[in-house]
């Protein structure tokens, strides 16, 4: 373990084996770092905060800060970060608002320099925030998600499996499990992220499934609950089934389609 001198820890602080705390970094005490951690200059973790092993935190990072949310009243909550995570500079992860909740963020996760997990979010297996991206309190971010650069996501929302958000793009309404958000749009699915099936092992067989779910929700006239129920019926296992999941729980409705077939066409 290796800690500067300048550093902070505080008595209560765990720190695990092979540990380096960097210049003028504060660690509360009830905060709880994992093995092989790597701590970055002027980088602040507050109690209630635990980072899994082989966490790398970049300079300037704050992690369990107190929630941006007037609902706050204090008491006890909590940021828990899974193993192998790389925090670049400057990202803030606030812990959730209300007693004994927890702000979650997945193993293996990328959060670049200057991105926002708000209050009680849940970020899943390695999702990707670009510099800039804004995830505000309370959005789920599925396994796999992209969300770009200087993206806003309004509290609530949910992102599914596999999703890409491009640059500047705002969501206020839920995006789909495997579909595209074009730079600098509104709620609007553009198609779907067939290079990020690619890359994450789908066979054609699972693509095409895939995109004929894609087609049924919004290409076949179909408003969302008929859709869902032609989805169950089509596809009751299979990666093609986390559409109709993933309608079930939609709370904030979900974001509209292209404005037209060939807008959602993409290379197989």
């Amino acid at each position: 373990m290796s800690v500067h001198p300048s550093a902070i820890v505080e008595d209560g602080a765990s720190l695990g084996a092979d540990v380096e705390i960097g210049p003028f970094a504060v660690v509360h005490a009830g905060a709880h770092i994992g093995d092989g951690c790597r701590i970055g200059p002027h980088a602040v973790i507050y109690g209630g905060t635990t980072l899994g092993a082989c966490c790398r935190v970049h300079a300037g990072a704050v992690l369990g800060d107190t929630p941006q949310d007037l609902a706050f009243k204090g008491g006890t909550s909590f940021v828990e970060i899974g193993s192998e995570c790389v925090i670049r500079e400057g990202v803030t992860i606030h812990r959730g608002t209300k007693e004994g909740t927890t702000t979650v963020v997945g193993p293996r996760c990328y959060l670049m320099a200057n991105s926002h997990v708000g209050h009680n979010a849940r970020l899943g297996e390695r999702v990707i925030l670009a510099n800039g991206a804004l995830l505000a309190g309370y959005v789920i971010v599925e396994d796999f998600a992209f969300i770009s650069g200087n993206c806003a996501i309004h509290q609530f929302c949910h992102v599914g499996r596999l999703a890409m958000i491009g640059g500047g793009a705002i969501l206020t309404k839920d995006c789909p499990p495997y579909c595209t958000v074009r730079s600098n749009t509104l709620n609007r699915v553009a198609g779907m992220n067939i290079i990020g099936l690619r890359r994450a092992g789908f066979d054609s067989e699972a693509r095409r499934q895939v995109k004929r779910a894609f087609s049924l929700l919004y290409l076949s006239g179909l408003n969302v609950s008929d859709a869902r129920e032609a989805l169950v019926r089509e596809f009751p296992a299979g990666p093609a089934a986390e559409f109709a999941r993933f309608i079930a729980e939609s709370k904030r409705g979900l974001c509209a389609g292209p404005k037209s077939a060939e807008d959602a066409e993409g290379p197989e």
